[in-house]
This record gives structure tokens, sequence and C-alpha cells, in this order.
């Protein structure tokens, strides 16, 4: 079993990264290298703007690069909660933004020619529980009547069309879509740089100074300054930026992967080949690679570290739960078993905007590999002056109260989790 992410290990690398020292002055500084911020080079430069992107390892080493390849429409959570707590213009525009964010996605691969087997496949949310498909009904009649109608409620008996296990009914949202995370993300990066943008790798920023309206980024490769910078770390964010750092909880997300599946294999566990997600508070999620690996993850353990180590002991976890749910693979091998950090808001809706001098996108809340292209892109339009399209404008983001970077009250969380999944 290797100890790194399937999506890594199965793309090529980045062959374009800047060499030499960290220098110049440019119209934008990009920090991070992943979907949000490669995305808002790749706008900036085709603009005609002078931009530098400063990733702190490779490109997509991050969240980009560690996540289960899943491009799901609609919100993290359900649409009546964001309903009542944003309100339903608020609510409906940011429903929106993530399917607009898959057309994004389509449009862009298709126009810069990126190989990274993305295909519309609709993603399941599967109500573990008889309660659990109550709710996801009522869901599912205010989206299918006021924002989405491309959605649909299968009952226990249609899912076994669909997967090889049995849940008690599920949402079907078909404008969903599922790629090769890392051949997207590369592809992105070669597409920035054709377009004009300097990209550096190993290159953490671990000073910001800001004068006037110019900026000074020190990095450990050498100093930039920019006129403008767009802060798009994540749960990767540094503690030089510690607004954001008292405002993301950075979780870890598993993920195994299995070898490849046989046909009869794949006929009995998932023969619908969508993106699925499970309805409990500690749930799961899964989808076929293109190799057709069963690629599993969940929240295995409520921590903000991830390692070989710490990855070995998931990677038992996630195998039990792979087995309850799919009885039919017993004792399947395990090829890869990785981890990563999710950036969460409190309130689990994302945030991008603009503060005390820097632009930023984050908090995507698990949702991120959908909509981060798109709202990069959307705040390198903002950084343009050109009409501003950001759905999360004005939303308020108070920090976690006694949260200053590293989230202590992690194991807390998890056993209030736990404790709700026992009992609703």
């Amino acid at each position: 079993m290797k100890f790194l992410p399937y999506w890594h290990d199965t793309a090529p690398a980045f062959a374009g990264p800047a060499e030499g020292p960290v220098d110049g002055h440019y119209d934008v500084a990009v920090i991070g290298g992943g979907f949000t911020g490669l995305g808002a080079a790749r706008q900036l430069a085709k603009a005609g703007a002078k931009v530098v992107v400063l990733e702190a390892e490779k490109v997509g080493w991050g969240a980009s690069g560690r996540n289960g390849g899943h491009l799901n429409n609609g919100l993290a959570h359900s649409y009546l909660a964001a309903k009542a707590e944003l309100g339903k213009e608020r609510a409906i525009a940011l429903y929106k933004a993530l399917d607009d964010s898959i057309d994004t996605l389509e449009a862009l691969i298709v126009e810069e020619g990126i190989d990274c087997n993305f295909r519309r496949a609709g993603k399941l949310k599967l109500a573990s529980k008889p309660k659990h498909f109550q709710a996801i009904a009522r869901n599912f009649e205010a989206v299918n009547t006021e924002v989405d109608p491309d959605t649909a409620l299968l009952s226990a008996d249609d899912l076994k069309q669909e997967i090889g296990s049995p849940f008690y009914g599920a949402m079907l949202s078909k404008k969903s879509a599922m790629m090769h995370m890392s051949r997207y993300i590369v592809g992105l990066a070669e597409a920035a740089k054709r377009h004009g943008a300097t990209i550096f790798e190993n290159a953490a920023v671990t000073e910001h100074q800001q004068a006037g309206r110019r900026h000074h980024l020190k990095t450990s490769r050498g100093s930039v300054t920019a006129d403008a910078v767009l802060v798009a770390t994540g749960a990767y964010t540094p503690s030089t930026f510690g607004y954001f750092r008292r405002r993301i909880i950075a979780v870890g997300s598993f993920i195994i992967a299995t070898r490849p599946l046989t046909e009869a294999e794949i006929a009995a566990t998932m023969p619908g080949n969508r993106t699925c997600v499970t309805s409990m508070n500690i749930g799961n999620y899964f989808r076929l690679s293109p190799d057709n690996r069963l690629i599993f993850g969940g929240r295995a353990r409520f921590s903000a570290s991830s390692d070989q180590r710490s990855d070995a002991k998931i990677s038992g976890i996630l195998k039990a739960s792979l087995a309850a749910i799919f009885p039919q693979l017993p004792n399947v091998e395990i090829d890869y078993c990785w981890g990563g950090l999710v950036d969460i808001t409190k309130d689990r809706f994302p945030r991008a905007g603009y503060h005390d001098g820097v632009w930023y996108a984050m908090g995507y809340s698990g949702h991120g590999a959908q909509l981060s292209t798109h709202l990069g892109m959307i705040m390198a339009d903002a950084i343009l002056d050109r009409p501003d399209r950001n759905p999360l404008k004005g939303l308020e983001w108070p920090a976690v109260p006694g949260h200053f970077g590293t989230p202590w009250f992690l194991p807390l969380v998890g056993m209030y989790f736990k404790m709700l999944d026992k009992f609703w």
C-alpha cells in the first residue's frame, strides 16, 4: 500500500515551475498553487496582468490533490438550512454558483485541452436511515421547486440500479461530475503559465508587509513585491495570515483506493458509476477512479494532522467502513491510503472577498474541488475591476471563539457528531 494520493501517483508532474530566486515586481501575487490560486492566475494572465504564483510545495500538493475526486453541485449542507440562515436570495445565488462552477470547469477543460477524465456523473446523497430519507425528501422538494429542477428523488428500489448496498433512498443531483484531480491541476498550471503567469514551487510565504498600495512578500527562496495579493491557501494558510487562521478550522479527511475492480465487482457495487455520499455526520464518500478503483473516504478521525503513521491507522477504519457498505468486496486489496486537510468554516459556507489590503477565497468546507477554480476566477475579475460576481460578498465572517490556528477542540467535535449519528 502506498501512503500518497492516488491522484499524485498517476499524473505527470508540472514541468513548468520557474527556476532561480523569487524576485521581481508583479501586478498580482497569488499565494497558493491549488485550484483557486491557479484558476485566478490563469484569469489574470489572460487579461494581461503580470502575475506570480507562490506555492509552498508543488502545485496541487494540498487539498486540490488530496480529495475524493468529486465535483458535486448543490450546497455542502441542505438548501433548506441555507435558506433559513442566509435568506432565500443568497441561498439560491450560492447554490447556482456551485452549478456554474461545474460549467466553468467543463468549459475551461475543453478550451485548454486538459486530459483529466472529466465526466458528468451525477451525485447520490444516500439516506443511511429512514428518517434521513425523510429529511432528504423535504430538501429535495424545495431544491427541485425553487432552484434546481435537474434533480430527482430515488426510492430504495430505484437505488438497486445504482449501488450494490442497501440505502433508504437518495437525492440525485444530475449536474455533478468527476475528474482526475492531479491531471486537471497540472493542466491548469500549464495553462496559467502558457498565458503568462510565473509559478514558483517550494516558495512558502514567510512574511507579508504592506506599505501604501505595495505588498512585500518574503519566501524561502527570495522576495517579491506586488500591487495586489490573493490568499488562496485554505486549510494550509500560514501563520503569517492570522486573520484567516482564526476563521478556518483545518480538519483531516482520509481516503483509500482499492486495486482496480473487475467488471463483475463493479456491477455488484457501483453499477451507476456516480459520486456518492452518505447522510451520516461522520459518513463516507466514494466513486470509481478512471482505472476502476473504488476511491473511498471519510472523516475517520477528527484531527488536524496527517502523516504516514496516522494514515496507516486510518486505513483500517476506512477498510472496515468499506466492508460494512460493500460486504461483497471482502478483504479487497488497498493500493493507496492518504490524508489531507479540509478548510471548514464554522457555518460551513465558503468565504471570498477583500480584507485589510488582501483578497481571499477559501473555507470551502468539503465542496472546494468544484467551486475553487470558479471562485478564483471571480476574485481575479474583482482584482481586475470587472463586474462583481462574488456570491459571498458582504457575508459576515466572525472568528471561531477560542480558535487561534490550532483546532484543539476537534476531538470534542468528533464526540458530538458520533452522538448525533447514534441517536439521529
